[in-house]
């Protein structure tokens, strides 16, 4: 019977201890926690959004690193898999809105009871308050590790799935990392993913708790376009957040590390130019004796109002009667067209996952087996894998951990 080991007790770590057990390996946990899947429990707002319903072809689009990388453990453990993995040990689930998986619960500690239910069942040995301090290897082949008590474990395999460095508070402080380093392994440039954006306008803060839904952004470099979507977004009182914008720093982190880049927003994409000016000038001859202030309150949520009267230059006691063609029509390129600034990317603690980690150059893509260290074996945020949102990490989290530990089960 292999002996395996798993270095994490996240999404990645937890499945990986049930596909290597259901494959009759001798199975030991180490995390560094008190308790099990603690990023989990907090991914999705506490709802666990544990994969997307979407064609298995259609998930490779949505990975925005290497997403090559994973055909061959998307295949192997595809998104419905995943739903009849939970299903099948009494997890009801549920489609929502972009195809987003969830727990028909709605809680976060259903994904994790039924991973941790099924470990214990299969009798995986978990070992709750230990952090795994050094991965040992001789002459190319794993052999164990030592504990941060100093106790050395033996192995025939060993599954990496420590995560990254976001929300160091869930116990993602890097450790994969340093161990992949220290192996000789190379682990690329890492940055705060899936994470809100700081801009500069200083009207932004007036906006803070305003969400827009059905709203088109496009992120551009200039004059080059890096990004656009359409979604719903979050003002906050450092930037902007939201489903919109967070898959936004997945495509343009690196770029607006360097420099800051512009955001457009589009109020109105649903209408052209010519008629959402129709659509104004309807508003503005229903209250042509009104002040432009009080003219405009169907056309934008209360707590806008006030910033797009100061963006407009029109004086908001002008009565709209007497406002140019032209105002008019500045306005109206100004509801398809909000110009802000992106300054920078939020820290590490609001970044929902890490771009960057173990180079997947270094990793066997059929078996998540690193190609210079056999039996040593990476899964998940670990990896230089990353996504948009929607389900999509914890798939990469599932796939590559079911690779890894139908791979372990055939070590020698």
């Amino acid at each position: 019977m292999n002996k395996v080991l798993i270095a994490g007790g996240g999404a990645a770590g937890m499945m990986a201890a049930v596909m290597a057990a259901r494959e009759g390996c001798a199975v030991t946990l180490f995390e560094k926690n008190e308790k099990l899947g603690k990023k989990v429990f907090i991914t999705g707002k506490g709802r666990c959004n544990l994969t997307n319903a979407c064609d298995v072809e259609d998930l490779f689009p949505a990975v925005k690193t290497n997403a090559k990388f994973l055909y061959s453990s998307f295949y192997g453990f595809t998104n419905q898999d995943v739903m009849d993995f939970f299903e099948e040990l009494g997890m009801r689930t549920k489609i929502e809105r972009g195809e987003r998986v969830f727990p028909l619960s709605d809680h976060s500690s259903d994904v994790i009871r039924t991973l941790e239910e099924e470990m214990k069942r299969l009798g995986v040995k978990i070992c709750l308050n230990t952090s795994v301090k050094k991965i040992e290897a001789k002459d190319g082949h794993f052999t164990g590790v030592v504990l941060s008590d100093g106790k050395k474990v033996s192995g025939d395999a060993c599954v990496v799935a420590t995560g990254g460095i976001s929300y160091p508070s869930t116990g993602s402080t890097g450790d994969g990392y340093r161990f992949a380093k220290e192996l000789g392994l190379e682990v690329t440039d890492c940055l705060p993913s899936l994470v809100p954006m700081e801009t500069q306008e200083d009207w932004v803060p007036e906006l803070q708790g305003l969400s827009l839904r059905n709203v088109n952004a496009v992120i551009k470099d200039g004059k080059k376009k890096l990004y656009e979507d359409f979604g719903e977004m979050l003002f906050t009182h450092y930037g902007v957040s939201g489903p919109l914008m967070l898959s936004a720093s997945s495509v343009i982190g690196k770029k607006l590390k360097a420099h800051p880049l512009t955001l457009e927003i589009d109020l109105k994409p649903a209408l052209s130019i010519e008629q959402l000016d129709q659509r104004v000038l309807r508003d503005f001859e229903e209250n042509h004796n009104r002040q432009f202030k009080n003219a405009i309150h169907k056309l934008f949520p209360a707590k806008l109002i006030p910033v797009m009267i100061k963006l407009s230059g029109i004086d908001p006691e002008k009565k709209v009667n007497v406002i140019s063609r032209e105002e008019r029509q500045h306005f109206v390129s100004l509801i398809k067209k909000i110009p802000v600034t992106l300054t920078g990317l939020r820290g590490y603690n609001e970044a929902i996952i890490t771009k960057g980690g173990v180079s997947v150059k270094e990793i066997d893509p059929g078996t998540m087996e690193a190609k210079t260290v056999s039996g040593l074996y990476f899964a998940g945020e670990v990896l230089d894998l990353d996504a948009v949102t929607g389900g999509f990490n914890l798939q990469i989290a599932w796939s590559t951990a079911c690779a890894a530990a139908r791979a372990c089960a055939w070590q020698k």
